[in-house]
């Protein structure tokens, strides 16, 4: 199929695994992170190009020493959302998972970027603030909603190791330790519901949204439960929810990976499952707490709200390889909320797209190829493709047969479609995904478009 290089600037370009296409298919937005796989966090600018024209435009330029990155564009507006990491760092501050905000910028008002997230170190703490850092944001499909993975900055990580060797010990889950530990979990964002914190320290900042966890962890989960000690790769489910099993409609739901325990004498080490969070109808209700305080306190995590409900929906413990496998990837959901997509090993043990219901029920394999999926994907507007990356190619497969077809030829070790991103248009014409070209500053990343039948 036709496809054609549309940025050309001898710098790094990096797409986000979702969300980078403007609301109309005429623009892409990214980050310059100088590495090929992003995992360097050094980018200084937002950018956006036009596919037909190349005409790039600068979104977002950081200063005092922060950097940006990981930019994904509003299904509905000009807004696009990234991750800043901290200005004027210090030793005691600087970037890292719990040190990092979510910014939105309009296209139209290049530069005045506003906090999403705001934060507040000091108890008591504000209800809609959060106490630490949030990554990979991207707007539910009305774009009233925000989604993220977080990280708190007051709680203590755990010692490397220390779950597994309690896990193995066979201890009492009863008796989880007393403070509570910092462990990566899926947050929500309400946008347009301002949230001020007073400025008791001096990495405390207001934000444009009410923040709250959505996920519950369990520092110590019973082996063999449905209880989680890490939730994270998240994805909206459907274009308007999904159908629940009484016929109504789930309005705002999440999809995400939950990593587990197995049982004692089964499985070696933790493993990923699916899990759906379901949300309250209504935004607003997201800031009512529950039994324990959204904001939370010096020895617990934030709490999720009231109405928010946790259910597992993969259970693969007995499979030949269990849980989730391959590329980092997120789930991502059907437009018609029917079926969640992820990556699994086959009974060959190659990796392949699989899908399930939100609602449970038995795992439907969709890719059938000789090379495992090796990159992050995306469904079609339509719901009737999925594109992805194998064997050093764009390919597409139709979820209804099976059949898959390569859109890319082979290419040279060095040209291969990087696995981060293989995205989707929302008018369903065009895919976009990297690959690195010679440039005077040497081999950089750089933004391709494939074409796609309709």
């Amino acid at each position: 199929m036709p496809q054609r290089q549309i940025t050309k600037a001898p710098h790094g370009h990096m797409l986000t695994n979702a969300g980078v296409w403007s609301a109309d298919s005429e623009w892409i937005v990214y980050d310059v992170r100088s590495t090929a796989d992003g995992g360097r966090f050094d980018g200084g600018a937002i950018e956006r190009v036009h596919v037909d024209s190349g005409k790039v435009e600068r979104l977002y330029t950081a200063q005092h020493g922060a950097c940006c990155g990981v930019v994904t564009a509003s299904p509905v507006d000009d807004a696009v959302v990234f991750i800043l990491g901290p200005e004027h760092p210090t030793l005691q501050w600087q970037y890292g998972p719990a040190h990092r905000q979510g910014m939105v910028v309009h296209t139209s008002r290049p530069q005045e970027a506003l906090p999403l997230d705001a934060r507040d170190l000091v108890p008591p703490f504000t209800a809609g603030a959060l106490r630490g850092g949030t990554h990979v944001h991207v707007y539910s499909p009305d774009g009233r909603l925000v989604s993220s993975t977080y990280e708190d900055a007051l709680l203590p990580d755990e010692p490397a190791g220390e779950l597994l060797r309690w896990h193995a010990s066979g201890s009492d889950p009863a008796d989880p330790p007393a403070t509570q530990h910092n462990r990566r979990c899926v947050a929500v964002s309400v946008c347009g519901e301002a949230v001020r914190v007073p400025k008791a320290h001096p990495r405390n900042h207001d934000g444009t949204a009410f923040s709250v966890v959505v996920t519950e962890l369990h520092d110590r989960p019973r082996p063999g439960s449905d209880e989680i000690f890490r939730a994270c790769e998240e994805g909206w489910i459907g274009a308007r929810g999904y159908r629940r099993a009484d016929g109504l409609w789930q309005r705002y739901a999440l999809a995400f990976q939950g990593e587990l325990l197995p049982a004692l004498g089964s499985h070696p080490g933790p493993i990923s499952e699916v899990f759906v969070v379901d949300l309250p109808a209504e935004p607003a209700d997201l800031f009512l707490p529950a039994e324990r305080p959204l904001e939370g306190t010096l020895r617990q995590r934030p709490a999720p709200p009231r109405g928010v409900e946790q259910r597992r929906i993969t259970f693969t413990a007995e499979r030949t390889y269990p849980g989730l496998a391959g590329p980092r990837h997120w789930l991502r959901s059907s437009p018609d909320g029917s079926r969640i997509g992820c990556l699994m090993r086959d009974e060959a043990g190659i990796v392949q797209l699989f899908s399930v219901s939100p609602l449970g029920g038995p795992l439907e394999q969709i890719t059938r190829e000789r090379h495992s999926v090796s990159s992050a994907w995306t469904w079609s507007p339509d719901g009737s493709r999925i594109a992805y990356v194998a064997s050093g190619r764009v390919w597409i497969v139709e979820v209804a047969s099976g059949a898959s077809v390569a859109l890319t030829p082979p290419a040279a070790r060095s040209a291969v479609p990087r696995p981060e991103a293989c995205v989707f248009s929302p008018d369903g014409r065009r895919i976009a995904f990297m690959r690195q070209q010679p440039t005077s500053a040497g081999l950089q990343n750089q933004i391709f478009c494939v074409d796609v039948d309709t």
